[in-house]
């Protein structure tokens, strides 16, 4: 079998030291390498060592080789040349992948004739397209986008340079069932036509269902390893059982408890966007202390929903009631993407600082939220590019505790974050929600995941 890709003593280092020890691997035509863990333990850290694109203050160590060719990591640069050809990348975060200037289809015909050198680049735009369910998208900008659908626009501009080597960062977050299937399916493809994927995932069914070989990774040092089959269905580490056993629907369901007084009323909601009805005739009460979650497939309007509620988006027909006596901040949101709803240049610290002071909230009540949702100090020192998605998710969810809401409006909230983390910080909204009279109402396409922490749930077709 072809070997693709290997690595030895692959390392990474910063000002705190060794954040990723050592570690060997390879990769074969045909098969998968797994890369599972919690949020800040490596993973994403040591594919950019591979790939080159370590943050700044940030250096590799080992050695490096694809195919017949040898790389030095410390020396990045050298690697530049083969993005696209050789190793494709589908980063964790589509918004910062995409063109925001440039039309869905656009951007994938551009990396077929570009890089691919596709005679009809039109035509294989359009069939990569319509795989992913965005056929009718082509013409429309990233930003009109939800955000599984912007995640499957990048799978596609990452894949069509044709390159042996894959590397996808989470490449189900944010999909509902059915488009998890089918980027299953097409990674799958991808190795049964001689390639091979790295793949980062929190997805444990996306691991079972690539095969191949597992890496399991905490703090920065790969705790177990093995086959998928034989990791997943008999782990030996304590954390590995851990991660496999945080699975939503092993978790215990909710009391069942009755409904207060409503502080928001919507009756007869109907929104339509980019000429397709979202949703009609649709009616929602909103009490304090209630969980209510709301799931259906991507594009389908739950995020459009959220924002019909707080009163961010206008709907075509209906009306929408909030408590006059709530406080003016009172309605808050969990954004999808955090990367769109953070300053980029600005230390995560000094922005919390800035929401303390606007608010005249006290500082002292940061250091505990961040050790509820298991995150350092040292984080706040940073900016949004310098930590990891699941780590700017929690510190999203920690932003808008602060401002102690009334009801929170939660967009995917843990779509980045291991199921360990996903665990703790689900647990945590939710409990706060009914020891404190928070209205949450909960986005997710995981169905468990909701039917285990909601008093109800909403679909949307």
């Amino acid at each position: 079998m072809t070997l693709l890709l290997t690595a030895e003593r692959l390392a990474v280092h910063g000002h705190e030291g060794v954040l990723v020890e050592p570690l060997d691997l390879s990769l074969q035509a045909g098969r998968a390498l797994t890369i599972l863990g919690e949020s800040g333990s490596g993973k994403s850290l040591a594919a950019q060592a591979l790939l080159g694109t370590l943050p700044r203050g940030l250096r590799a160590s080992g050695a490096l080789a694809l195919g017949p060719d040898r790389f030095d990591p410390a020396r990045p640069a050298g690697q530049r040349a083969l993005w696209g050809r050789r190793i494709a990348v589908l980063p964790q975060e589509p918004w910062l992948a995409l063109d925001p200037l440039m039309r869905a289809g656009a951007q994938v015909a551009e990396v077929h004739a570009l890089v691919g050198a596709a005679a009809d680049p039109a035509a294989r735009t359009a069939g990569d397209l319509g795989r992913l369910g965005l056929a009718h998208a082509a013409a429309i900008w990233p930003w009109q986008m939800s955000g599984g659908m912007a995640q499957r626009l990048a799978f596609a501009a990452a894949r069509a340079g044709g390159a042996p080597v894959t590397v996808a960062d989470e490449p189900t977050k944010g999909l509902d069932a059915a488009m998890r299937g089918e980027v299953l399916a097409l990674l799958r493809q991808g190795l049964a036509d001689g390639g091979g994927l790295i793949c980062i995932t929190h997805d444990l069914e996306l691991a079972a269902g690539l095969g191949g070989e597992i890496l399991v990774m905490r703090g920065g040092t790969v705790v177990e390893r093995g086959p998928a089959d034989r990791l997943l269905s008999d782990p030996q580490h304590p954390y590995t059982r851990a991660l496999i056993g945080a699975d939503p629907a092993r978790w215990p369901r909710p009391v069942p408890r009755p409904a207060g007084v409503p502080i928001l009323r919507a009756e007869g909601l109907a929104l339509s966007r980019g000429g397709r009805r979202l949703f009609s005739d649709l009616d929602l009460t909103l009490a304090p202390g209630e969980v209510v979650g709301i799931e259906g497939p991507s594009g389908c309007g739950k995020s459009s929903l959220g924002n019909v509620l707080l009163g961010l988006l206008a709907p075509d027909r209906g009306t929408v009631w909030r408590d006059p006596a709530a406080p003016r901040f009172g309605w808050q949101k969990i954004w999808q993407d955090p990367p769109a709803a953070f300053p980029p240049r600005l230390a995560l610290g000094q922005g919390l600082k800035d929401l303390a002071r606007r608010h005249r909230i006290d500082p002292a009540r940061i250091p505990p939220l961040l050790d509820r949702l298991n995150l350092r100090p040292a984080l706040l020192d940073r900016t949004p590019a310098e930590v990891s998605g699941g780590e700017l998710q929690r510190l999203a969810i920690l932003r808008a505790l602060l401002l102690d809401p009334v009801m929170l409006f939660a967009d995917e909230p843990t779509s980045r974050l291991d199921p360990v983390t996903q665990a703790e910080a689900v647990r945590l909204l939710a409990d706060l929600a009914r020891a404190e009279g928070l209205a949450l109402l909960f986005v997710s396409h995981d169905r468990a995941l909701l039917a285990a922490i909601c008093d109800r749930i909403l679909t949307l077709r």
